[in-house]
């Protein structure tokens, strides 16, 4: 009796956090929003979190998904999450950043790439704008070869291979990032148009493809140094990359 009487306490808790999404894969559940005060240059900015899990059950009884937590090891794989600042829902204009996880230069700060820049700059873009969502990706490290053989790759890029062949060598594509979890998850979010920070051709047509509206995308240029600059050379040449000094596109 007690027992069920302590998962009663904690579904009530969380039934009004946890929301089921479907996909093509089974589901995905979305849990918060979370209050998250967050130091951003020297000041405190409170933003709303989010995180989702990817599952083959699909089912609405959440105490059957939460019973399955503590043995699921979920320490051994990443999650991806979702910070989102203002009325995200309902503010008629928001801008977001899809942000594939970088261990290096997003935890350790490396000058290797501008990821670490990139993540701060558009969290910084977010607020400045007042409405916005940062969405991190845990399953793209490397642009989707994983933690592992990235470092691998990193060791051929000390041996004159760029960014693209090193990848390529290790028998990988360039880029095999997929953005419909994400996708899912913004549409479940937001209805209304969004602004997209980045350079990145393929994450603006991933999100058209899915019938979302765009209302056009900001450049996330910065942070170039004599450490990344072939990688930020190699973006534009190798990887469709818009540079620099191409003008935005509204479309």
């Amino acid at each position: 009796m007690l027992h069920t009487k302590f998962e009663s306490k904690i579904h009530s808790i969380l039934e009004d956090k946890i929301q089921l999404i479907n996909s093509e894969e089974g589901a995905i559940y979305l849990v918060g929003p979370i209050k998250l005060p967050v130091k951003l240059y020297g000041e405190t900015v409170n933003f709303q979190w989010y995180c989702w899990l990817n599952c083959e059950e699909v089912t609405g009884d959440f105490n059957r998904i939460i019973e399955k937590l503590s043995s699921a090891n979920l320490a051994e794989s990443q999650q991806s999450s979702v910070l989102t600042y203002g009325d995200f829902s309902y503010d008629d204009d928001a801008i977001i950043r899809m942000h594939s996880i970088c261990h290096t230069g997003d935890i350790f700060g490396s000058k290797r790439c501008d990821c670490g820049f990139q993540l701060k700059q558009s969290m910084k873009n977010i607020v400045e704008y007042g409405s916005g969502a940062l969405f991190y990706l845990a399953n793209h490290e490397g642009r989707g070869i994983g933690l592992f053989s990235k470092a691998m790759a990193y060791i051929l890029q000390e041996n004159n291979y760029d960014t693209v062949e090193a990848n390529e060598a290790l028998g990988f594509v360039d880029d095999s990032r997929n953005y419909s979890d994400a996708i899912n998850v913004l549409k479940a979010l937001r209805s209304k148009p969004v602004t997209l920070m980045t350079n990145n051709p393929k994450k603006l047509q991933a999100l058209k493809n899915a019938g979302l509206p765009v209302s056009g995308r900001e450049a996330l240029w910065g942070d170039r140094s004599e450490f990344n600059e072939k990688y930020l050379e190699t973006k534009v040449s190798r990887s469709g990359h818009i540079g620099e000094e191409e003008t935005c596109s509204n479309d």
